[in-house]
């Protein structure tokens, strides 16, 4: 899969299964007193899309809290983290954007303290007899996953967040919702690909939550 619009065929199923032959976490060595990374099989590679935009927002948000910067917001091509006020003394505004109409957002949230991503497939896919590949592939089986539009995560930690809001696109809402049960202080805001609206059961907990001071 390239997702960059010009595929104009399915790869056959050897292809698919090919290239997710050698996903698997327990193949990567790590040295800590080295600082090393050793990948145990030949032509594999490490990947940082599902976590490393919270990664990257999380990091000088953390430097300029050490600094005693008393707000900021850092925007990591859209994974977000916010501290503080706004100079009018405001809570930070930040929308879940619509997938289907772009430039309008689909629920605008107050945060001050924390953290918000999004995974979704209306930006990276590829259309092929009129149906819709999104970039999000499910590691196990090499094909795009379906049935969530997209996936918003609020909580206290960026890259938390990402990795929550990019599992569940790949579990789907069941079972999306019952890993997300595990961890009270991440809510999450899921568009099916029908349009349906679902929240978690503590999204507004959540968000009442990270309004507060912390």
């Amino acid at each position: 899969w390239k997702f960059d619009g010009e595929e104009h065929s399915i790869p056959d199923s050897t292809q698919i299964a090919k290239s997710v032959e050698k996903v698997n976490y327990k193949n990567i060595v790590l040295d800590k007193k080295s600082h090393t990374i050793f990948l145990k099989q030949k032509a594999m590679k490490i990947g940082f899309r599902a976590t490393g935009k919270g990664y990257a927002a999380d990091k000088p948000s953390g430097l300029l809290k050490q600094l005693g910067v008393p707000a900021r917001i850092v925007n990591a091509s859209g994974d977000l983290v916010t501290w503080g006020l706004l100079p009018n003394r405001e809570k930070w505004k930040i929308g879940i954007q619509n997938p289907y109409e772009i430039e309008k957002a689909v629920e605008v949230i107050k945060i001050m303290n924390g953290a918000m991503t999004t995974s979704g497939n209306y930006e990276k896919y590829t259309e092929i007899n009129g149906k819709r590949y999104a970039h999000i592939v499910n590691p196990k089986t090499g094909w795009p996953v379906s049935g969530i539009t997209s996936v918003t995560v609020i909580g206290e930690n960026a890259e938390f967040c990402n990795g929550l809001s990019t599992s569940i696109m790949l579990l789907g809402v069941e079972k999306g919702l019952e890993l997300l049960k595990k961890y009270p202080n991440y809510g999450a805001y899921i568009l099916s690909d029908k349009g349906k609206v679902i929240r978690s059961s503590n999204y507004k907990k959540v968000k009442r939550k990270l309004r507060r001071a912390r």
